[in-house]
């Protein structure tokens, strides 16, 4: 049984293990749950799946693999044990349940009701009151209001109890290959994190307090230390009109992210290629503008440089003086980009467009190239894995 659904897993793309498997059936030969399907769900997820991006690859495979128990065909029979109905049924009884349960005879002809019921039963059935399903007065099913049920499933809202949450898919947001959002942006950008404290002392020491105050025999002396932050500096350079308008959504939400998430970044623009100067407001770009040099004079090597674009664009917009769409630039665009290289060791470039279409504009090979292939999709494992990269070191 639990073969089928570790290859459900595997097929579903859960990096899951031989090791997980043996672990979870030893789990249940200790009778960490039973006969509950709720805990097992909550026990397998804790003990298969390593990284909550992973989680709704779990419930789809979850879902995939008890399938079956939905229409209540003739395989529920040979997995649901007599002991199992009999113990899920009796937890869930109160006392003035036990005793209106007296009514249809007792719990013995209660069950043995449940199995004639089961073999009448052809298919699913929702509301009413005698087929075994979902809602309605049936004394079998989920969701109904029948004191003296039998729950059998999940699909039912169980009357404030919660409804399977493989079919709510309430982390298909965290997957890494979904669209993006501020959220699951933040995740990824958290895999960036070099904590310090520094600054003033506004955050109580709780074992600085307890070791003083035990030195002092026992006369209270609170202790204060700094806040412990992100000590990560990053400079964001982001491309923007053009052909970056159709990504504008996402950069937002990417911007919001890092505001967010560092409490030293600093953000400039940029259209299409860097040359020899950038703005940081897209309003007044040609009254405003900052000198590339000013950005490589004033922040150091210590700070994480990412830029943001689609490196979609004409090659000579790179390759050659003169080459800007918008002015004239003295020095190609390589040139710049080869003075970030020299000072910043950890450089890397998002690119919004999937991977697979790199290949299909030269602009993008050629930034690839200048970057020492450090570039990284605008996804949520694309994003981890260039905050793995700029970690590094």
């Amino acid at each position: 049984m639990l073969l089928n659904l570790f290859n459900e897993m595997r097929a579903a793309k859960v990096p899951v293990s031989v090791r997980e498997l043996l672990d979870l059936m030893d789990a249940l030969k200790h009778r960490v749950v039973f006969a509950d399907m709720d805990e097992f769900y909550y026990l397998a997820r804790t003990i298969m799946v390593k990284d909550e991006r992973h989680f709704d690859k779990f419930d789809r495979a979850f879902a995939a693999y008890f399938k079956g128990l939905e229409k209540l065909d003739d395989h529920l029979k040979a997995l649901i044990p007599e002991e199992w109905l009999r113990k899920e049924f009796e937890r869930m009884l109160t006392d003035e349940e036990k005793a209106q349960i007296k009514s249809l005879g007792g719990l013995d002809k209660l069950i043995e009701a449940f199995k004639k019921r089961l073999e009448e039963q052809k298919e699913r059935h929702a509301g009413g009151s005698k087929w075994i399903g979902t809602g309605g007065t049936s004394p079998f099913g989920s969701g109904g209001f029948n004191p003296e049920g039998i729950r059998v499933g999940d699909a039912g809202k169980r009357q404030g109890r919660a409804v399977k949450v493989w079919d709510q898919r309430e982390y298909k947001n965290l997957d890494d290959q979904v669209e993006l959002g501020t959220r699951n942006i933040k995740i990824a950008l958290r895999r960036l994190r070099k904590f310090a404290r520094e600054g003033a002392a506004e955050e109580l020491d709780i074992d600085g307090t307890i070791d003083h105050t035990a030195k002092d025999a026992g006369l209270l002396n609170i202790q204060m230390r700094p806040e412990r932050r992100n000590t990560v500096k990053l400079l964001l350079l982001l491309d923007i009109g053009g052909s970056m308008d159709a990504h504008v959504k996402v950069c937002e939400e990417l911007f919001s992210a890092c505001k967010t998430e560092f409490k030293h970044i600093e953000y400039y623009y940029f259209h299409n290629f860097i040359y020899e100067s950038v703005w940081k407001n897209n309003l007044r770009r040609t009254s405003e503008r900052t000198a590339t040099f000013d950005l490589l004079h004033k922040y150091g090597p210590d700070w994480k440089i990412v830029f943001v674009g689609d490196a979609t664009m004409a090659p000579y917009e790179i390759t050659q003086a003169g080459g800007s769409v918008e002015h004239w630039n003295e020095e190609a665009g390589y040139v710049w980009m080869q003075r970030f290289m020299e000072k910043y060791k950890k450089l890397i470039w998002i690119n919004p467009y999937p991977k697979d279409s790199w290949n299909y504009t030269t602009s993008t090979g050629i930034v690839r190239e200048l970057i020492k292939d450090q570039m990284y999709p605008l996804t949520l494992s694309g994003l981890e894995e260039g905050m793995r990269f700029l970690s590094r070191g």
